[in-house]
């Protein structure tokens, strides 16, 4: 079956010309506005020159891509898909974790202000190469449904590297730190939150990979920079709390819900 799809999917190719770039965007809530960086000048992480290139039409890469998006389409309809356009919403992003946490963290101040500039940090670690490589997204070269509407600002924007993934994996780095008890938990459900993009069909699975990458590089370098360690501490302290005084999630509900994307959808 997998040989049949992937040479069904090399025989629809098509030299499409790269869609004009949109910069990514971050549906962010007002929790999370946009301000100040962390890192700026020689702290900026050049993502641009270190991450790797955006796989070519005709490598081993590319075909890669178009066979998992290809096969991924049978999950339309089930609760992995439904998962998959729940974790669109990148401005819930504390309260998907909340499960893994033990308790939803939403709202706690000190981490709310830490994350917002991060979350700048972050959206020009992923803006740079994306706007470099131009990378179409995969449902523009191969045709099939999506968990999301198929705009003209989606379709215009980047697909590599992925925006949501490289924001949710390093939400999920973070909050290891913060409850390195629940460090397994959490870093399963930052790999399922960057998987639900290739469910969706809004990615390809090497943007999936290099989000991944691009956000370990902006972690280690916050933790090259003063503020944030000093934020992280304060952000630390106020976690430690909250999970004393929180209520703490629903174990059957969460059993529930890891089971949906526990397991990888490739």
């Amino acid at each position: 079956m997998r040989t049949r799809i992937l040479l069904l999917s090399l025989a629809a190719v098509g030299l499409m010309g790269a869609a004009p770039e949109a910069p990514a965007t971050f549906n962010g809530a007002p929790t999370f506005k946009a301000s100040e960086p962390y890192l700026s000048g020689a702290s900026a992480p050049d993502t641009q020159r270190i991450l790797p290139p955006a796989p070519l039409a005709g490598s081993a890469r590319y075909g890669a891509d178009r066979t998992t998006y290809l096969e991924t389409r049978i999950l339309q309809g089930t609760p992995r898909w439904d998962r998959a356009a729940a974790d669109a919403d990148e401005s819930a992003i504390v309260k998907d974790f909340a499960c893994a946490v033990g308790v939803d963290l939403t709202g706690q101040p000190k981490l709310t202000a830490m994350l917002g500039r991060v979350r700048t940090d972050v959206r020009t670690a992923v803006n740079t190469p994306k706007e470099f490589y131009k990378r179409q997204r995969p449902y523009l070269i191969d045709k099939g449904p999506t968990c999301v509407e198929q705009t003209k600002d989606l379709s215009a924007s980047a697909d590599y590297p992925s925006g949501h993934t490289t924001w949710g994996w390093t939400v999920g780095l973070l909050l290891a730190e913060l409850a390195p008890d629940k460090a397994n938990d959490i870093m399963v459900r930052a790999r399922s939150f960057g998987e639900s993009r290739l469910v969706c069909g809004v990615h390809n699975l090497s943007a999936i990979d290099t989000g991944r990458m691009n956000s370990s590089i902006v972690v280690a370098a916050l933790h090259g920079n003063p503020p944030f360690r000093k934020d992280l501490e304060a952000v630390r302290k106020e976690v430690e709390a909250a999970r004393k005084t929180v209520p703490a999630t629903d174990p059957a509900a969460c059993a529930g819900e890891m089971a949906v994307y526990e397991k990888t959808p490739y």
